[in-house]
């Protein structure tokens, strides 16, 4: 038997793990840039699939004439290349096109094709080039070519679980590409042997010995702040200072959003927008039990068990990672009155059979945008059934109060107003600024008692008078399970401003 006989099965293989390693890292990538939006995957997803496309193309091509173990080493070299590349310039070339373009679609676009395409067309190249070299006579040309599609497709799957459930959690994207880049360097290295090329090998070692440099100096380089891949998040944990005060502050990034934050010289809320959770006490007085669905850095939680020591509180966080990064670095104790559930706040209010006098929803996945599942008229129905008589839901959301780009807020109000007997909606900046992007907070009543929009307590009387009092149009659609174009509208809201 030749001794290339049996390797361009191994190579294909592990072409088809690279591609779905870089891939899932490459979200992580993004994310603190783009968000993880559904725009974002499908860019992501679409150029792969079309570079690869282009790849296999090309590689058929090139095959007629140059198809030897020699040519598929420098194909896996020209791959490790442009990753190397993305894995040593990516933040830098996405920090400049986040600056250069508003809208995310073209963001997107254009980050996946700079950063992901030119690595994909060189692995797409590698399975026509290997089946070239695979068959032997037109008769067994149906076989091997199916037999190098399966490998290349079982590879696929193996990258996806084992990158995407071990090593990309435990280790973090950025090693993972720069690993991936480093294995087809070895490959093609392993190439060159088998095809005898012994004077292009010393050269490739060379340039193999200065990317592991470059890849060891990164990897052991000090930093002053966490960045860490969970399950579903890329996280940055960071020191800074508040601009109008001084005070420092520790923040707390989950992709691109500025999730939580907490003073390190003592206590308060650094975000107004949670104060106006306290409001609980106005229209609830005397509440009991209440759930939170997004938990991030705790910073509400643990105002909540100060303020309200005789209530009990239910937190609802998907990432497991985010709940131990609140303990180790945001304060976050165990309290008999706290009960955390690690899992997604749909399935959730699904299957919970608890009842509450109070709902918080502060959950955010990107990119200003909550995650549809939660927005929906069956999602509001359900958390309507879980509260109590005079039960109240708060929902956080970032909007403008601007007809032409507040199309996600109009939705949200509309979508509750079909099931609560009162919604009332708080700017928590200005309610006079109507282009001013803010928070608001929507309050929904299930009780059709008027409510009391005045306290004597001024804390209470001072968010009371955020209260937007005008009309707010009921010209788009309750949002429901089967259409809730959520990151759609938040796109045409930042590309408006």
């Amino acid at each position: 038997m030749q001794k290339d006989n049996y390797f361009p099965w191994i190579l294909v293989f592990v072409t088809g793990y690279i591609v779905m390693t870089f891939e899932l890292s490459g979200v992580r990538l993004l994310g603190p840039f783009l968000g993880t939006s559904v725009f974002v995957w499908s860019s992501l997803i679409g150029i792969v699939m079309g570079c690869l496309s282009l790849g296999y193309w090309l590689g058929g091509r090139i095959s007629l004439k140059k198809s030897t173990m020699k040519h598929l080493a420098w194909v896996l070299a020209g791959a490790a290349f442009f990753i190397f590349l993305t894995a040593f310039g990516g933040e830098k070339a996405l920090a400049r096109i986040s600056r250069m373009m508003i809208d995310f679609r073209w963001m997107s676009v254009v980050s996946c094709v700079l950063l992901f395409g030119p690595a994909n067309v060189f692995m797409g190249m590698v399975l026509p080039m290997a089946a070239r070299l695979k068959i032997s006579h037109v008769s067994s040309s149906g076989k091997a070519v199916g037999n190098l599609y399966a490998l290349s497709t079982a590879g696929s799957i193996a990258g996806t679980f084992i990158s995407g459930f071990l090593f990309i959690p435990a280790a973090g994207f950025e090693i993972m590409i720069y690993v991936s880049a480093l294995i087809l360097l070895v490959f093609s290295a392993t190439s060159l042997i088998v095809s005898r090329s012994y004077i292009l090998l010393s050269g490739l070692t060379l340039l193999s010995v200065a990317a592991l440099v470059v890849f060891l100096k990164k990897a052991v380089h000090t930093k002053d702040y966490v960045d860490a891949d969970t399950l579903y998040n890329r996280v940055l944990i960071y020191d800074t200072k508040e601009p109008e005060t001084g005070r420092k502050v520790r923040v707390l990034k989950v992709n691109n959003e500025t999730s939580s934050a907490m003073y390190l010289d003592g206590e308060g809320l650094v975000f107004e927008v949670l104060k106006y959770y306290r409001l609980a006490g106005h229209f609830y007085p005397g509440f009991r039990h209440s759930l939170m669905i997004g938990g991030s850095g705790y910073a509400f939680p643990k105002d909540y068990l100060q303020r309200f020591p005789d209530a009990t509180l239910d937190v609802v966080e998907i990432d497991p990672a985010l709940t131990r990064f609140a303990a180790e670095y945001f304060g976050l104790k165990e309290h008999p009155a706290l009960k955390i559930f690690h899992e997604d706040g749909r399935t959730y209010i699904n299957r919970t059979e608890s009842s509450y006098d109070v709902i918080f929803l502060d959950a955010y996945k990107s990119l200003l945008t909550v995650p549809y599942q939660l927005t929906t008229l069956e999602a509001v129905e359900k958390m309507h059934a879980m509260l109590t008589e005079k039960g109240v839901l708060f929902a956080n959301i970032i909007s403008t109060f601007d007809v032409d780009n507040n199309h996600f807020l109009r939705a949200a109000v509309a979508t509750y107003k079909q099931v609560f007997g009162q919604v009332y909606l708080f700017a928590v900046k200005d309610p006079g600024d109507s282009q001013l992007l803010q928070n608001f907070m929507l309050v929904a009543l299930k009780s059709y008692d008027q409510a009391v929009l005045s306290s004597s307590d001024p804390e209470y009387e001072s968010y009371l008078q955020h209260i937007i009092t005008h009309e707010i149009p009921m010209d788009i659609p309750a949002l429901t399970d089967d259409y809730a174009p959520v990151d759609y509208y938040t796109n045409k809201m930042i590309r408006m401003l």
